[in-house]
C-alpha cells in the first residue's frame, strides 16, 4: 500500500517508516522537522519506496495532494514534551487541534483509512487517589484548571479524539485512535523533557540525574517496537475501526525507582538533584502523580503483549546513547 504519516521524521513515526518499509509498502512522510530530525530517516533517502516532504501538515494544497495518493493514513504529527508545552503553548495547541482538523477534512474528503495518535495526557489526574485501578478507554477524564498550562496539550488531545470520533460517526470515515503510553527507545531525545533519554545521558556523562518533585510519581513505559507492531496490527484489523484504544503497558514504576535502575545499570557516580517543578517548568505546570493503563482491550482484539520489560527498555537507550 501507499501510506502516508504525518511528522514521520520523529521518534514514533520514524520507527512506523522503519516497519512498514519492511512490510513491503510505500511510504511518504510529511514533517515540518520542528521536533523531528533527518538523522531519523536518513537511511531511506535514496530509496525508491520512500518520499519525504518538509512542510507543515497545515498547508491545505500539499496535504490534499498526498493523502489523495496514498491508502492510509497515520497521524503522528503533534506538539510533543513538557518542555515545549510551557514553552510555547500557542504552537501547541494550534499544530494539535488545527493540524488534526486539516486531517480528518482530507482523509474525509477521499475516505481514506485513518489512525489518530492520541495520548495518556487525556486522562489527566484520574489516578490521583490512592485506590484508582488501572485506566481503562472508557475512564472519565479528570483535567487540572485552565490556568494550569500544563493541561492545554491534553485538552488538545481530547479535542482530537472528540472531532475523530464525530467524523466516523456522522460521516463514516474509518479512524482508530491510539492513546499511546510513555513510548521509549532508540532516537529519542531528551531534549523536550522525555525522562528516560534525560536519565540516561546525565548518567553516562556523570551529571547530577535531575528528579523532578520527590519522585513519588509514577509512570509506564513502553518499548517503540512494541507499540509500532500494535499500531500497524490495529490498521489491518477491521473490528478496531471506530475505536480507541489504550498502547502502552501496564508495568508501573516511581520516578525514584526509575532513576536508581538507570544509575545502576550504567554503572554511574551520578548524584541524585530534586528540583521543584516551578524550578523546572515555571509557574503553570502541574503533574499527576500516577499514569498506567489498561490494555485488555488491545490484548482481546489483536492478542497484545509487550515483549520488552522496563530493563530491557533503559538498556536500548543506554546502548544508542553509547553508540
Amino acid at each position: 500500500m501507499k501510506v502516508l504519516i504525518t511528522g514521520g521524521a520523529g521518534f514514533i513515526g520514524s520507527h512506523l517508516a522503519d516497519k512498514l518499509l519492511e512490510m513491503g509498502d510505500e511510504v511518504f512522510v510529511v514533517d515540518d522537522l520542528s521536533t523531528g530530525s533527518l538523522k531519523n530517516i536518513e537511511q531511506y533517502q535514496d530509496r525508491e519506496k520512500f518520499h519525504l516532504v518538509v512542510d507543515t501538515i497545515l498547508n491545505e494544497a500539499v496535504m490534499n495532494e498526498l493523502v489523495f495518493k496514498c491508502d492510509q493514513i497515520y497521524h503522528m504529527a503533534a506538539a510533543v514534551g513538557v518542555k515545549l508545552i510551557m514553552n510555547r503553548p500557542v504552537e501547541t495547541l494550534e499544530t494539535n487541534v488545527k493540524g488534526t482538523e486539516m486531517i480528518l477534512m482530507l482523509a474525509n474528503r477521499y475516505k481514506k483509512k485513518l489512525f489518530i495518535a492520541s495520548s495518556s495526557e487525556v486522562y489527566g489526574k484520574v489516578m490521583d487517589g490512592e485506590n484508582t485501578r488501572l485506566l481503562l478507554e472508557d475512564t472519565d477524564f479528570l483535567m487540572g484548571s485552565t490556568t494550569k498550562r500544563r493541561w492545554a496539550y491534553a485538552c488538545s488531545k481530547a479535542l482530537d479524539e472528540f472531532l475523530a470520533l464525530a467524523y466516523h460517526e456522522e460521516k463514516k470515515l474509518p479512524i482508530i485512535i491510539g492513546r499511546l503510553f510513555n513510548t521509549v527507545g532508540p532516537r529519542q531525545t531528551g531534549q523536550y523533557g522525555m525522562v528516560i533519554p534525560n536519565f540516561v545521558q546525565k548518567a553516562l556523562i556523570g551529571k547530577p540525574i535531575t528528579v523532578y518533585g520527590d519522585g513519588s510519581q509514577s509512570r509506564s513505559f513502553t518499548y517503540i517496537a512494541d507499540v509500532i507492531d500494535a499500531l500497524t496490527k490495529l490498521m489491518a484489523e477491521p473490528k478496531a475501526v471506530g475505536q480507541i484504544f489504550n498502547v502502552g503497558n501496564d508495568e508501573e514504576v516511581t520516578i525514584m525507582d526509575l532513576a536508581l535502575m538507570v544509575k545502576e545499570m550504567t554503572g554511574s557516580s551520578s548524584e541524585m538533584e530534586y528540583i521543584s517543578y516551578e524550578k523546572a517548568y515555571g509557574p503553570g505546570y502541574e503533574d499527576m502523580q500516577r499514569r498506567c493503563p489498561d490494555i485488555t482491550r488491545l490484548k482481546n482484539l489483536i492478542h497484545f503483549e509487550p515483549n520488552t520489560d522496563l530493563r530491557g527498555i533503559i538498556q536500548s537507550v543506554i546502548d544508542y546513547y553509547k553508540k
